[in-house]
Protein backbone atom coordinates (compact mmCIF):
# COMPACT_ATOMS: atom_id res chain seq x y z
CA UNK A 1 0.00 0.00 0.00
CA UNK A 2 1.42 3.34 -1.06
CA UNK A 3 1.16 5.96 1.71
CA UNK A 4 1.98 9.63 1.13
CA UNK A 5 2.86 11.79 4.11
CA UNK A 6 1.35 15.24 3.70
CA UNK A 7 3.50 18.05 5.09
CA UNK A 8 2.36 20.27 7.91
CA UNK A 9 0.95 23.79 7.79
CA UNK A 10 4.03 25.54 6.47
CA UNK A 11 4.15 23.30 3.43
CA UNK A 12 0.55 23.75 2.43
CA UNK A 13 -2.36 23.00 4.72
CA UNK A 14 -5.85 22.22 3.55
CA UNK A 15 -8.78 24.52 4.27
CA UNK A 16 -10.96 23.00 6.96
CA UNK A 17 -13.71 25.59 6.94
CA UNK A 18 -14.15 28.20 4.26
CA UNK A 19 -16.40 30.22 6.55
CA UNK A 20 -13.87 30.43 9.36
CA UNK A 21 -10.71 30.31 7.28
CA UNK A 22 -9.05 27.83 9.65
CA UNK A 23 -6.24 25.54 8.52
CA UNK A 24 -6.02 21.87 9.29
CA UNK A 25 -2.79 19.94 9.51
CA UNK A 26 -3.23 16.20 9.91
CA UNK A 27 -1.42 14.55 12.77
CA UNK A 28 -1.49 12.14 15.64
CA UNK A 29 -3.75 13.38 18.39
CA UNK A 30 -1.67 14.86 21.22
CA UNK A 31 -2.25 16.91 24.32
CA UNK A 32 -2.56 20.65 23.76
CA UNK A 33 -1.83 23.76 25.78
CA UNK A 34 -4.13 25.69 23.46
CA UNK A 35 -7.34 24.65 25.16
CA UNK A 36 -9.32 26.46 27.84
CA UNK A 37 -7.43 25.13 30.84
CA UNK A 38 -8.05 22.30 33.28
CA UNK A 39 -11.55 21.09 34.01
CA UNK A 40 -12.91 22.13 37.40
CA UNK A 41 -15.07 19.76 39.47
CA UNK A 42 -18.74 20.70 39.33
CA UNK A 43 -20.17 21.09 42.86
CA UNK A 44 -23.47 19.70 41.53
CA UNK A 45 -21.69 16.62 40.18
CA UNK A 46 -23.06 16.92 36.64
CA UNK A 47 -20.62 18.54 34.23
CA UNK A 48 -16.99 19.57 34.78
CA UNK A 49 -15.90 22.57 32.70
CA UNK A 50 -12.92 24.97 32.43
CA UNK A 51 -12.88 28.19 34.45
CA UNK A 52 -15.13 30.84 32.94
CA UNK A 53 -17.60 28.34 31.50
CA UNK A 54 -21.03 27.47 32.84
CA UNK A 55 -23.88 25.18 31.89
CA UNK A 56 -27.63 25.04 32.06
CA UNK A 57 -29.63 21.80 32.12
CA UNK A 58 -32.27 22.17 29.41
CA UNK A 59 -33.95 18.80 29.63
CA UNK A 60 -33.66 15.55 31.55
CA UNK A 61 -35.07 12.10 30.87
CA UNK A 62 -38.14 11.31 32.95
CA UNK A 63 -39.29 14.91 33.32
CA UNK A 64 -42.64 15.86 31.76
CA UNK A 65 -42.60 17.02 28.15
CA UNK A 66 -43.91 20.57 28.02
CA UNK A 67 -46.27 19.54 25.21
CA UNK A 68 -48.11 17.24 27.60
CA UNK A 69 -47.42 14.27 25.29
CA UNK A 70 -45.68 12.26 28.01
CA UNK A 71 -42.22 12.25 29.58
CA UNK A 72 -38.82 13.18 28.18
CA UNK A 73 -37.48 9.97 26.56
CA UNK A 74 -34.21 8.29 27.50
CA UNK A 75 -30.90 7.73 25.69
CA UNK A 76 -30.28 11.21 24.26
CA UNK A 77 -28.00 10.95 21.23
CA UNK A 78 -27.45 12.92 18.00
CA UNK A 79 -28.62 16.53 17.88
CA UNK A 80 -28.54 19.71 15.79
CA UNK A 81 -29.38 23.38 16.42
CA UNK A 82 -31.53 25.41 14.02
CA UNK A 83 -32.18 29.15 14.08
CA UNK A 84 -35.89 29.89 14.45
CA UNK A 85 -35.92 33.65 13.91
CA UNK A 86 -36.10 36.46 16.42
CA UNK A 87 -33.23 35.04 18.44
CA UNK A 88 -35.08 31.77 19.02
CA UNK A 89 -33.51 28.38 18.43
CA UNK A 90 -34.73 24.81 17.94
CA UNK A 91 -32.82 21.71 19.04
CA UNK A 92 -33.71 18.40 17.41
CA UNK A 93 -32.55 15.52 19.61
CA UNK A 94 -32.47 11.78 18.87
CA UNK A 95 -33.34 9.06 21.36
CA UNK A 96 -31.48 5.79 20.79
CA UNK A 97 -34.19 3.64 22.32
CA UNK A 98 -34.18 -0.10 21.78
CA UNK A 99 -37.10 -2.41 22.46
CA UNK A 100 -36.20 -2.55 26.17
CA UNK A 101 -36.05 1.21 26.77
CA UNK A 102 -37.72 2.35 29.98
CA UNK A 103 -38.69 5.79 28.65
CA UNK A 104 -40.04 5.59 25.11
CA UNK A 105 -40.66 8.42 22.70
CA UNK A 106 -44.42 8.91 23.10
CA UNK A 107 -46.46 7.73 20.12
CA UNK A 108 -48.17 10.75 18.54
CA UNK A 109 -50.71 10.57 15.73
CA UNK A 110 -49.16 11.49 12.40
CA UNK A 111 -45.60 11.18 13.71
CA UNK A 112 -45.40 7.44 14.48
CA UNK A 113 -43.92 4.96 11.99
CA UNK A 114 -44.22 1.73 14.01
CA UNK A 115 -46.17 1.74 17.31
CA UNK A 116 -44.00 -1.13 18.56
CA UNK A 117 -40.77 0.86 18.28
CA UNK A 118 -39.73 3.15 21.15
CA UNK A 119 -37.22 5.55 19.54
CA UNK A 120 -37.47 8.79 17.62
CA UNK A 121 -36.61 12.39 18.33
CA UNK A 122 -37.85 15.40 20.27
CA UNK A 123 -37.72 19.11 19.47
CA UNK A 124 -36.86 21.80 22.04
CA UNK A 125 -37.52 25.47 21.30
CA UNK A 126 -35.46 28.06 23.19
CA UNK A 127 -36.26 31.74 23.58
CA UNK A 128 -33.66 34.50 22.94
CA UNK A 129 -32.47 34.19 26.55
CA UNK A 130 -31.81 30.45 26.08
CA UNK A 131 -34.71 29.22 28.19
CA UNK A 132 -36.81 26.26 27.03
CA UNK A 133 -40.25 27.42 25.90
CA UNK A 134 -41.54 24.22 24.30
CA UNK A 135 -40.56 20.58 24.04
CA UNK A 136 -42.45 18.10 21.88
CA UNK A 137 -42.20 14.90 19.88
CA UNK A 138 -40.71 15.28 16.40
CA UNK A 139 -40.66 11.62 15.31
CA UNK A 140 -41.87 8.43 17.00
CA UNK A 141 -42.14 4.73 16.35
CA UNK A 142 -38.60 4.38 15.05
CA UNK A 143 -35.80 2.28 16.53
CA UNK A 144 -32.31 2.98 17.89
CA UNK A 145 -32.15 6.55 16.56
CA UNK A 146 -28.44 7.15 17.00
CA UNK A 147 -27.11 10.17 15.14
CA UNK A 148 -28.06 11.82 11.86
CA UNK A 149 -27.37 15.18 10.29
CA UNK A 150 -28.89 18.44 9.14
CA UNK A 151 -29.82 19.32 5.57
CA UNK A 152 -29.06 22.58 3.74
CA UNK A 153 -32.82 23.29 3.85
CA UNK A 154 -32.85 23.11 7.66
CA UNK A 155 -34.43 19.76 8.34
CA UNK A 156 -32.96 16.92 10.40
CA UNK A 157 -32.17 13.43 9.10
CA UNK A 158 -32.60 10.93 11.93
CA UNK A 159 -30.81 7.59 11.52
CA UNK A 160 -31.87 4.17 12.78
CA UNK A 161 -28.87 2.13 13.90
CA UNK A 162 -30.48 -1.28 13.47
CA UNK A 163 -31.31 -3.86 10.82
CA UNK A 164 -34.29 -5.40 12.63
CA UNK A 165 -37.22 -6.48 10.50
CA UNK A 166 -40.93 -6.72 11.15
CA UNK A 167 -41.40 -9.48 13.72
CA UNK A 168 -38.11 -8.74 15.49
CA UNK A 169 -38.19 -7.16 18.97
CA UNK A 170 -41.95 -6.66 18.78
CA UNK A 171 -41.72 -4.45 15.66
CA UNK A 172 -44.50 -4.45 13.07
CA UNK A 173 -42.41 -2.86 10.28
CA UNK A 174 -38.87 -3.12 8.91
CA UNK A 175 -36.25 -0.78 10.37
CA UNK A 176 -32.79 0.50 9.46
CA UNK A 177 -33.82 3.66 7.64
CA UNK A 178 -33.27 7.41 7.64
CA UNK A 179 -36.21 9.73 8.42
CA UNK A 180 -36.54 13.45 7.69
CA UNK A 181 -37.86 15.74 10.44
CA UNK A 182 -38.94 19.36 10.07
CA UNK A 183 -38.09 21.11 13.37
CA UNK A 184 -40.55 23.93 12.71
CA UNK A 185 -43.50 21.62 11.96
CA UNK A 186 -42.88 17.88 12.45
CA UNK A 187 -46.31 17.00 11.03
CA UNK A 188 -45.28 18.51 7.70
CA UNK A 189 -43.16 15.47 6.81
CA UNK A 190 -44.57 12.88 9.19
CA UNK A 191 -42.82 9.55 9.73
CA UNK A 192 -41.84 8.35 6.26
CA UNK A 193 -38.69 6.24 5.77
CA UNK A 194 -36.27 7.40 3.07
CA UNK A 195 -35.90 3.90 1.69
CA UNK A 196 -33.63 4.83 -1.24
CA UNK A 197 -30.89 5.83 1.25
CA UNK A 198 -30.56 2.15 2.12
CA UNK A 199 -31.56 -0.16 4.94
CA UNK A 200 -28.62 -0.76 7.25
CA UNK A 201 -27.30 0.26 10.68
CA UNK A 202 -27.10 3.97 9.95
CA UNK A 203 -25.02 6.11 12.29
CA UNK A 204 -24.73 9.62 10.85
CA UNK A 205 -25.20 11.57 7.63
CA UNK A 206 -23.84 14.78 6.12
CA UNK A 207 -25.21 16.63 3.10
CA UNK A 208 -23.00 18.40 0.57
CA UNK A 209 -24.56 21.90 0.48
CA UNK A 210 -23.26 22.52 -3.05
CA UNK A 211 -24.20 19.28 -4.81
CA UNK A 212 -26.84 17.75 -2.56
CA UNK A 213 -24.99 14.43 -2.16
CA UNK A 214 -25.80 12.65 1.13
CA UNK A 215 -22.91 10.84 2.87
CA UNK A 216 -23.73 8.05 5.31
CA UNK A 217 -21.76 6.03 7.87
CA UNK A 218 -22.60 2.46 8.86
CA UNK A 219 -21.87 1.48 12.45
CA UNK A 220 -20.76 -2.17 12.54
CA UNK A 221 -18.34 -3.46 15.18
CA UNK A 222 -18.14 -7.08 14.02
CA UNK A 223 -16.87 -8.29 10.66
CA UNK A 224 -17.66 -7.50 7.98
CA UNK A 225 -17.33 -3.95 9.26
CA UNK A 226 -19.37 -1.00 8.05
CA UNK A 227 -19.26 0.98 4.81
CA UNK A 228 -18.98 4.65 4.00
CA UNK A 229 -21.72 5.39 1.47
CA UNK A 230 -23.01 8.26 -0.60
CA UNK A 231 -26.49 8.81 -1.98
CA UNK A 232 -26.96 10.68 -5.25
CA UNK A 233 -30.51 12.06 -5.05
CA UNK A 234 -32.77 12.29 -8.07
CA UNK A 235 -33.70 15.80 -6.88
CA UNK A 236 -30.47 17.25 -5.40
CA UNK A 237 -31.03 20.20 -3.04
CA UNK A 238 -34.74 19.89 -3.69
CA UNK A 239 -35.86 20.92 -0.23
CA UNK A 240 -38.04 19.19 2.38
CA UNK A 241 -39.30 15.82 1.19
CA UNK A 242 -37.13 15.78 -1.95
CA UNK A 243 -35.10 12.75 -0.82
CA UNK A 244 -38.26 10.65 -1.17
CA UNK A 245 -37.86 10.94 -4.96
CA UNK A 246 -35.14 8.29 -4.86
CA UNK A 247 -31.64 8.16 -6.25
CA UNK A 248 -28.52 6.01 -6.38
CA UNK A 249 -26.76 4.54 -3.32
CA UNK A 250 -23.02 3.85 -3.67
CA UNK A 251 -20.29 2.57 -1.34
CA UNK A 252 -16.71 3.85 -1.14
CA UNK A 253 -13.88 1.70 -2.42
CA UNK A 254 -10.28 2.75 -1.70
CA UNK A 255 -8.20 0.69 -4.14
CA UNK A 256 -5.71 -1.45 -2.26
CA UNK A 257 -7.20 -0.64 1.15
CA UNK A 258 -9.72 -3.23 2.30
CA UNK A 259 -9.80 -1.90 5.88
CA UNK A 260 -9.24 1.76 6.78
CA UNK A 261 -7.60 0.77 10.07
CA UNK A 262 -4.53 -0.32 8.09
CA UNK A 263 -3.71 3.37 7.50
CA UNK A 264 -1.76 4.77 10.46
CA UNK A 265 0.01 7.79 8.97
CA UNK A 266 -1.94 11.06 9.30
CA UNK A 267 -1.85 12.89 6.01
CA UNK A 268 -1.94 9.70 3.94
CA UNK A 269 -4.45 10.14 1.13
CA UNK A 270 -5.87 7.92 -1.55
CA UNK A 271 -8.12 8.10 -4.60
CA UNK A 272 -11.60 6.69 -4.08
CA UNK A 273 -14.05 4.88 -6.30
CA UNK A 274 -17.80 4.73 -5.80
CA UNK A 275 -19.51 1.41 -6.42
CA UNK A 276 -23.31 1.01 -6.71
CA UNK A 277 -24.83 -0.92 -3.81
CA UNK A 278 -26.40 -4.02 -5.41
CA UNK A 279 -29.49 -4.06 -3.17
CA UNK A 280 -29.98 -0.91 -1.02
CA UNK A 281 -33.15 -2.41 0.49
CA UNK A 282 -31.14 -5.37 1.83
CA UNK A 283 -34.10 -7.58 1.02
CA UNK A 284 -32.04 -10.77 1.42
CA UNK A 285 -28.47 -9.80 2.31
CA UNK A 286 -27.30 -6.92 4.56
CA UNK A 287 -25.57 -4.20 2.57
CA UNK A 288 -22.08 -4.75 3.98
CA UNK A 289 -22.29 -8.50 3.14
CA UNK A 290 -23.26 -7.93 -0.50
CA UNK A 291 -21.08 -8.78 -3.50
CA UNK A 292 -19.29 -5.68 -4.77
CA UNK A 293 -17.29 -7.57 -7.38
CA UNK A 294 -13.86 -9.19 -7.42
CA UNK A 295 -12.14 -6.01 -6.17
CA UNK A 296 -14.30 -5.95 -3.07
CA UNK A 297 -15.18 -2.87 -1.06
CA UNK A 298 -13.53 -0.88 1.76
CA UNK A 299 -14.73 -1.48 5.32
CA UNK A 300 -14.03 0.20 8.67
CA UNK A 301 -14.88 -0.78 12.23
CA UNK A 302 -17.36 1.44 14.10
CA UNK A 303 -17.97 4.22 11.57
CA UNK A 304 -19.62 6.92 13.65
CA UNK A 305 -19.77 10.72 13.30
CA UNK A 306 -20.16 12.37 9.89
CA UNK A 307 -20.02 16.13 9.38
CA UNK A 308 -19.71 18.55 6.45
CA UNK A 309 -16.98 21.16 6.98
CA UNK A 310 -15.87 23.71 4.39
CA UNK A 311 -15.14 21.83 1.17
CA UNK A 312 -15.77 18.24 2.16
CA UNK A 313 -17.05 15.66 4.59
CA UNK A 314 -15.38 14.42 7.79
CA UNK A 315 -16.19 10.99 9.16
CA UNK A 316 -15.01 9.00 12.17
CA UNK A 317 -13.96 5.44 12.81
CA UNK A 318 -14.47 5.17 16.54
CA UNK A 319 -11.91 2.41 17.12
CA UNK A 320 -10.33 -0.66 15.54
CA UNK A 321 -9.27 -3.82 17.36
CA UNK A 322 -7.12 -6.51 15.83
CA UNK A 323 -8.57 -9.13 18.17
CA UNK A 324 -11.98 -8.44 16.61
CA UNK A 325 -10.72 -8.80 13.06
CA UNK A 326 -9.50 -5.31 12.19
CA UNK A 327 -6.32 -4.92 10.14
CA UNK A 328 -4.72 -2.83 12.92
CA UNK A 329 -5.46 -1.22 16.27
CA UNK A 330 -6.35 2.41 16.87
CA UNK A 331 -8.39 4.47 19.34
CA UNK A 332 -10.09 6.51 16.67
CA UNK A 333 -9.55 8.02 13.24
CA UNK A 334 -10.94 11.20 11.66
CA UNK A 335 -11.07 11.04 7.86
CA UNK A 336 -11.77 13.74 5.25
CA UNK A 337 -13.23 13.17 1.81
CA UNK A 338 -12.87 15.88 -0.83
CA UNK A 339 -15.55 15.31 -3.49
CA UNK A 340 -13.79 17.61 -5.98
CA UNK A 341 -10.46 15.77 -5.99
CA UNK A 342 -12.13 12.42 -5.36
CA UNK A 343 -9.69 11.57 -2.59
CA UNK A 344 -9.88 10.57 1.05
CA UNK A 345 -7.29 11.54 3.68
CA UNK A 346 -6.56 10.47 7.24
CA UNK A 347 -6.63 13.68 9.28
CA UNK A 348 -6.26 12.64 12.92
CA UNK A 349 -5.23 9.40 14.62
CA UNK A 350 -6.08 8.68 18.26
CA UNK A 351 -3.72 6.14 19.81
CA UNK A 352 -2.32 3.69 20.43
CA UNK A 353 0.83 5.69 19.66
CA UNK A 354 -0.87 8.99 20.55
CA UNK A 355 -0.40 10.88 23.81
CA UNK A 356 -2.14 8.82 26.51
CA UNK A 357 -2.24 11.58 29.13
CA UNK A 358 -5.86 12.18 28.08
CA UNK A 359 -8.41 9.38 27.69
CA UNK A 360 -9.03 10.33 24.07
CA UNK A 361 -10.33 6.99 22.84
CA UNK A 362 -13.46 6.03 20.90
CA UNK A 363 -14.46 9.35 19.30
CA UNK A 364 -18.10 9.39 18.25
CA UNK A 365 -20.24 12.40 17.28
CA UNK A 366 -18.30 15.37 15.88
CA UNK A 367 -19.03 18.93 14.83
CA UNK A 368 -17.18 22.03 13.69
CA UNK A 369 -15.80 24.10 16.58
CA UNK A 370 -15.91 27.92 16.60
CA UNK A 371 -12.13 28.10 16.12
CA UNK A 372 -12.25 25.94 13.00
CA UNK A 373 -11.18 22.72 14.65
CA UNK A 374 -13.43 19.89 15.76
CA UNK A 375 -15.48 19.06 18.83
CA UNK A 376 -15.50 15.33 19.46
CA UNK A 377 -17.76 13.35 21.80
CA UNK A 378 -16.10 10.40 23.51
CA UNK A 379 -17.82 7.03 23.81
CA UNK A 380 -15.47 4.74 25.66
CA UNK A 381 -14.74 3.43 29.13
CA UNK A 382 -14.16 5.33 32.36
CA UNK A 383 -14.29 9.11 32.37
CA UNK A 384 -16.10 10.51 29.35
CA UNK A 385 -15.13 13.78 27.68
CA UNK A 386 -15.98 16.26 25.02
CA UNK A 387 -12.63 17.04 23.38
CA UNK A 388 -11.59 19.88 21.17
CA UNK A 389 -9.17 19.04 18.39
CA UNK A 390 -7.21 21.99 17.02
CA UNK A 391 -6.50 22.43 13.30
CA UNK A 392 -3.02 21.10 14.14
CA UNK A 393 -4.38 17.85 15.58
CA UNK A 394 -3.86 18.79 19.25
CA UNK A 395 -6.43 17.54 21.75
CA UNK A 396 -7.77 19.49 24.73
CA UNK A 397 -10.61 18.72 27.18
CA UNK A 398 -13.79 20.80 27.04
CA UNK A 399 -16.18 18.92 29.32
CA UNK A 400 -16.31 15.81 31.50
CA UNK A 401 -19.46 13.95 32.42
CA UNK A 402 -19.45 13.25 36.14
CA UNK A 403 -23.13 12.54 36.60
CA UNK A 404 -24.02 10.46 39.63
CA UNK A 405 -22.33 7.86 41.84
CA UNK A 406 -22.28 4.17 41.00
CA UNK A 407 -22.99 1.29 43.35
CA UNK A 408 -19.31 0.98 44.28
CA UNK A 409 -19.08 4.64 45.27
CA UNK A 410 -17.22 5.65 42.09
CA UNK A 411 -18.46 8.20 39.55
CA UNK A 412 -21.04 6.87 37.09
CA UNK A 413 -19.60 8.05 33.76
CA UNK A 414 -21.78 8.16 30.64
CA UNK A 415 -20.96 8.86 27.01
CA UNK A 416 -21.44 12.23 25.37
CA UNK A 417 -23.40 12.67 22.14
CA UNK A 418 -24.99 15.24 19.86
CA UNK A 419 -22.47 18.07 20.27
CA UNK A 420 -23.56 21.11 18.25
CA UNK A 421 -23.28 24.90 18.37
CA UNK A 422 -25.81 27.68 18.13
CA UNK A 423 -25.77 29.60 14.83
CA UNK A 424 -23.89 32.47 16.52
CA UNK A 425 -21.30 29.99 17.95
CA UNK A 426 -21.78 31.34 21.47
CA UNK A 427 -23.37 28.25 22.99
CA UNK A 428 -22.43 24.58 22.77
CA UNK A 429 -25.23 22.07 23.20
CA UNK A 430 -24.42 18.49 24.12
CA UNK A 431 -26.19 15.43 25.46
CA UNK A 432 -25.22 13.02 28.20
CA UNK A 433 -26.52 9.75 26.83
CA UNK A 434 -27.49 8.31 30.19
CA UNK A 435 -29.00 9.54 32.32
CA UNK A 436 -30.41 11.43 29.34
CA UNK A 437 -29.58 15.10 29.84
CA UNK A 438 -29.27 18.02 27.42
CA UNK A 439 -26.83 20.79 28.40
CA UNK A 440 -26.24 24.32 27.11
CA UNK A 441 -22.62 25.40 27.72
CA UNK A 442 -21.58 29.04 27.50
CA UNK A 443 -18.21 30.69 28.01
CA UNK A 444 -15.34 32.42 26.24
CA UNK A 445 -15.44 30.34 23.06
CA UNK A 446 -12.74 31.32 20.58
Amino acid sequence: MSVTRRSLLAAGAVAFSGALGALWAPGRARASARGYGPLLPDPAGLLDLPAGFSYRVLSRAGDPLRSGEGTVPANCDGMAAFGAGGGRLRLVRNHENRATAALRVPAVDGLTYDPGALGGCTVLELDPAGAVRSERVGLAGTAVNCAGGRTPWNTWLSCEETEDRAGDSGYSRDHGYVFEVDPADPHRLGAVPLTALGRFAHEAVAVDPYRGVVYETEDAFVKPFGLFCRFLPARPLGGPGSLRAGGLLEAMRVPGVADLSAVDEPGAEFPVEWVPVPDPAAAVTPVRFQDFGPRGITHAQKLEGCYWGGTGVYFVSSYARGREGAAADHHGQVWFHDPVSGRVRLEVLFGPAADTALPGDSPDNICLAPDGGLMVCEDGGGEQYVFGVTPGGEVYPVARNADGIGTAGAPEWGEFAGVTFSPDARTMYVNAYAPGTTFAVTGPWR
